[in-house]
């Protein structure tokens, strides 16, 4: 049996290992600028496009894209940033009707993160131990989505500006959370949808807030996947405090790609763990 993990790029990884992985890119497009989120993208070329102040927005893989990241795999477990903030769910939905339709017998495992960046990572590699098991394909998806819905996002957001230009939330609220240096404490729900939940002043109260928000949530010392956008100090130090706090054992720090980087603006932590 020939098995594949196909994810978009907002899960932050380029390659998985031993693994058998392909990314498909998201899209940021800022004025007539289209950075695709690939291993080649500058982020600093589109950070300061960004500070253009130019409208900009992003686009999802398209059906085409997908099917040619499943490549000719019997079973394929495909991993999306939340269908609640991307069409990237969709996209993907399509592409295993056509894919299945033309390759009787072959399956395609849709998995909605409803979330992304850190807890993409999470089940990436959680299906990657998975597969090397050995197990049914069946009882490999069954296992994935229960590992979903134990897994938890939370973040601090610091800066509201891109969310701003797409109309998400007002532009003086934004600027005003820049300015101040605030922090945006908060999860992706139940829908996969962004829940603010509080907020901080700078890093130094928003990493202990953050420790405090997993274990309210049930966390008690599983893994622990770090993200950041040019922010390893507070990275670092959230890392720190949980194993102080927990005693964990694993725990990963990535930067962000070019999609978390857009939604996550520079100063941004997010945390993705198991309960």
């Amino acid at each position: 049996m020939k098995y594949k993990i196909v994810s978009d790029s907002a899960c932050d990884l380029t390659q998985l290992g031993d693994a058998p992985f392909s990314v498909v890119p998201l899209h940021i497009l800022v004025g007539d600028r289209d950075f695709a989120d690939t291993e080649e993208l500058d982020l600093e070329a589109m950070q300061e496009a960004l500070e253009s102040g130019e409208k900009s927005s992003t686009a999802c893989p398209s059906p085409e894209d997908w099917i040619q990241a499943f490549g000719d795999a019997e079973y394929v477990y495909c991993v999306t940033i939340t269908s609640g903030l991307s069409g990237s769910y969709n996209s993907a939905r399509t592409a295993r009707e056509i894919y299945e339709e033309e390759h009787p017998g072959r399956r395609v495992f849709l998995v909605d993160s409803l979330a992304t960046g850190s807890k993409m990572v999470l089940l990436c590699e959680k299906l990657a131990e998975l597969i090397s098991q050995d197990m049914d394909p069946e009882e490999i998806a069954a296992r994935i989505d229960s590992y979903n819905r134990s897994t938890i996002l939370c973040f601090a957001l610091a800066s509201l500006d891109n969310f701003a230009r797409n109309g998400r939330i007002n532009p003086i609220l934004a600027r005003g959370i820049r300015v101040l240096g605030i922090r945006i404490l908060g999860t992706a729900d139940e829908e996969g949808k962004l829940k603010p939940l509080g907020r901080a002043r700078g890093d130094r109260k928003s990493v202990p807030a953050l420790v405090k928000m997993m274990e309210d949530m049930g966390y008690s010392g599983g893994r622990v996947v770090i993200g950041h956008n040019q922010n390893h100090e507070a990275a670092l130090a959230l890392k720190k405090q949980i194993i102080y706090r927990f005693g964990t054992k694993e725990g990963e720090i990535h930067r962000t790609r070019g999609l978390c980087s857009y939604y996550a603006e520079p100063g941004s932590v997010m945390v993705g763990f198991e309960t």
